[in-house]
């Protein structure tokens, strides 16, 4: 039976959210890029960098609601989410340390091999196998984690618990201060192997510290073929993406150079990446999420635009900051950009922070969707300030806007979207929604990184004003959208 919990069981059940969180705040944003511009040609870093995201999170969108209906039933006596958050940690740890052996391959006399044979250096290959296997981990423990929300905590505490939950992700961004200097001076072990001790505390703070009760009997199995479903969701939504991505190669390619002036280039190109974007999103969420959920697709409409919603602002908000370093380095032109980036990281941080927690609570009690519109036009308008941003005070104030978005949304989102899953499905549901979290990034990354090439081989520093302009985009669509997600009556 649940119980009115405690803030300090909120902050237990979400503390390896922070471990999660610390790791992807460290490996997409910084150490990622600066691994892949030590080991492949710097003309060509957004489409490597988008290559390695782009297959780590075809991984993680497979894996995760997979991971979340085999927790469903569970009845293992710790609980049906701990010991797959236990598993996920602990192999964390193992795979962080392939990561790491891929620096071992950056002068091997194999790269010539690799380079002939798949294009790549063997460093490269060493280092997206890495990442593979973390995505899967990851996602292993993710599934536990974000399961326990429905699972422990009461209707009426949910919005407390999900602006926790926020804080939790985005704590991360001012702990990095002290990472990226690391960085800079290319110490990655060392970061390697404090992102190991990151997992393991943070692991054991939430299996040793939650209270979860275990099921006696094992809910009836989804009807078909579960995994198979969610092996063709993955398909469906990486397929929709790639040929987008053709899509807008062949209108830059079908442009003739000597005749089409800048503007017009960068008009129609970039519409084609937002055609591309959002089409990948209706199209991959809609037929990806009805093969996932199966026949219940048709009685959860608001839940399908809930996951459309939610991919829109992630996309927007998980690009910006994948590039965020390679902006401030080829356009800002600073000699330290892994720390400059983490100053935008801690701004960001910093307000989002005043808005998590105010946000989830009143979340609770004005509505769920107002508060979402507010989040999405205030990332819009940061957007638009980061586009025309070319001196790092500017950057900083459109990183104020952005942060003051992004906290009101996550705060507020994940709290609408647990409202809207069938509790009984809590894991596969949420799980599910990883479309709108590994979607994002292979949205993002795959059309957003070889775009960014495109306008840089044009004129240098373009092609990231261009892709933060459709990213605003998103944002803008997010709330837009937001009539077609139906609230339950908890959520008005």
């Amino acid at each position: 039976m649940k119980r009115t919990l405690k803030w300090y069981d909120l902050l237990s059940l979400n503390g390896y959210q922070l471990g999660l969180s610390m790791a992807s705040n460290v490996i997409s944003p910084l150490l990622l890029p600066a691994l892949v511009l030590a080991f492949m040609p710097p003309e060509k870093k957004n489409t490597y960098t988008a290559l390695v995201y782009v297959t780590g999170l075809a991984v993680a969108m497979f894996i995760q609601p997979v991971m979340g209906m085999l927790s469903d039933r569970s009845t293992h006596k710790m609980g049906r989410r701990r010991p797959f958050i236990l598993v996920g940690a602990l192999l964390n740890i193992l795979f962080l340390g392939v990561v790491g052996a891929s620096l071992w391959f950056k002068d091997s006399p194999l790269n010539a091999f690799f380079q002939s044979s798949l294009g790549i250096t063997a460093s490269l290959a060493v280092l997206l196998l890495g990442i593979i296997l973390l995505q899967f981990s990851s996602n292993i423990s993710q599934a536990g984690q974000q399961g326990l929300i429905p699972d422990v905590v009461l209707e009426e505490q949910r919005g407390r618990a999900s602006g926790i939950k926020s804080v939790m992700e985005m704590l991360p961004a001012a702990l990095v201060l002290l990472i990226s200097p690391l960085i800079d001076k290319q110490k990655f072990w060392v970061v390697i192997l404090i992102l190991m001790a990151v997992f393991l505390v943070t692991m054991l703070i939430t299996v040793l510290f939650t209270k979860e009760e275990p099921i006696s009997e094992k809910p009836p199995r989804p009807e078909g073929r579960p995994i198979l479903r969610m092996f063709l969701l993955t398909v469906i939504f990486v397929g929709v993406t790639q040929l987008a991505l053709l899509l807008v190669k062949g209108i830059g390619t079908w442009l003739p150079e000597e005749t089409t002036s800048l503007a017009l280039r960068v008009t129609l190109v970039g519409l084609a990446g937002l055609v591309g974007m959002t089409g990948s999103i209706f199209i991959g969420v809609y037929f990806g999420a009805r093969v996932g959920i199966g026949k219940e697709a048709n009685n959860q409409k608001s839940f399908i635009w809930w996951v459309v919603t939610r991919l829109m602002f992630l996309a927007a908000i998980g690009s910006v900051r994948n590039f965020a370093m390679f902006f401030v380095k080829d356009v800002l032109k600073v000699p330290n950009p892994a720390t400059v980036t983490t100053y935008l990281t801690a701004v960001i941080f910093v307000f989002l922070l005043i808005t998590s927690i105010v946000g989830g609570i009143l979340s609770d009690k004005v509505g769920r969707k107002k508060l979402l519109a507010v989040a999405g036009l205030l990332a819009v308008f940061g957007t638009v300030l980061l586009v025309f941003s070319r001196t790092i005070p500017m950057v900083m104030v459109a990183g104020a806007f952005l942060g003051l978005g992004t906290g009101t949304f996550m705060a507020t989102n994940w709290a609408l979207g647990t409202d809207l899953v069938p509790k009984k499905d809590a894991g596969r549901y949420l799980g599910i929604s990883n479309l709108a979290g590994a979607g994002a990034g292979i949205i993002g990354s795959s059309i957003g990184g070889p775009l960014a090439d495109y306008f840089n081989a044009i004129q240098p520093g373009l092609g990231y004003p261009v892709v933060f302009a459709l990213y605003g985009g998103l944002f803008l669509l997010s709330v837009l959208l937001l009539p077609y997600v139906k609230q339950t009556k908890s959520a008005e």
